[in-house]
């Protein structure tokens, strides 16, 4: 559990859940369990209201992202990166690192013979801060009698203005409401075409 760190997965909008539901799932099958403490879907618990009934929702800190607490090896990394779906991989960083090759060469200055090592360069997957990390498992312990309270009064098909963005000003009709992640998806016409806008609840007001 020592050397577990935790890593920002990216995932495809709106499968943030079934992603870690399915990466869980390869986990278990191919084994890895000892070296993996948890995946994470990192929310927040609200209390929405709409249509004057209240109910507990989970809201998504980070849309686009799940973590995990592991030891990463190759094993573990290929099954993310590639056994997954819609998850593309881990948040990176350009940096160089030595790797064993697994090869043995005569070292001439020694006269012994060593661990072949090259350095390669490339975008790793880096670990977050521990402090990060615990200021996020802190926001998933909080009550829900400390959540916040939302007002969600729109319904889909009802006609709505945006108040704010780059797109003020302009009229639409709500497609979708996201509790989840505060937003409602807009159908807007603009240049004579219908296009889908997510926006935030506090971006958008009724006609």
């Amino acid at each position: 559990m020592a050397d577990m760190k935790w890593y920002v997965l990216r995932t495809a909008g709106s499968k943030e859940k079934k992603a870690a539901e399915y990466l869980q799932k390869e986990i278990e099958r191919s084994g890895l369990q000892d070296q993996v403490a948890q995946v994470l879907v990192p929310v927040k618990k609200e209390i929405v209201t709409r249509n004057g009934k209240r109910k507990t929702v989970d809201r998504l800190l980070f849309p686009g992202y799940v973590l995990i607490q592991c030891e990463l090896d190759a094993r573990l990394e290929n099954i993310i990166r590639n056994d997954v779906p819609n998850m593309s991989g881990f948040l990176t960083e350009s940096k160089s690192m030595a790797v064993n090759t697994g090869n043995k060469i005569f070292d001439e200055k020694t006269g012994k013979t060593v661990d072949e090592v090259r350095t390669i360069s490339g975008r790793f997957p880096v670990p977050i801060r521990e402090e990060e990390a615990q200021r996020i498992l802190g926001v998933q312990d909080e009550n829900v009698d400390n959540a916040a309270e939302t007002y969600v009064n729109y319904e889909v098909g009802e006609s709505v203005r945006i108040t704010d963005g780059p797109f003020s000003g302009f009229s639409g009709t709500v497609e979708e409401i996201l509790e989840d992640r505060s937003k409602v998806k807009v159908i807007v016409v603009i240049f004579g075409r219908k296009t889908l806008l997510e926006l935030s609840f506090t971006q958008v007001t009724k006609e």
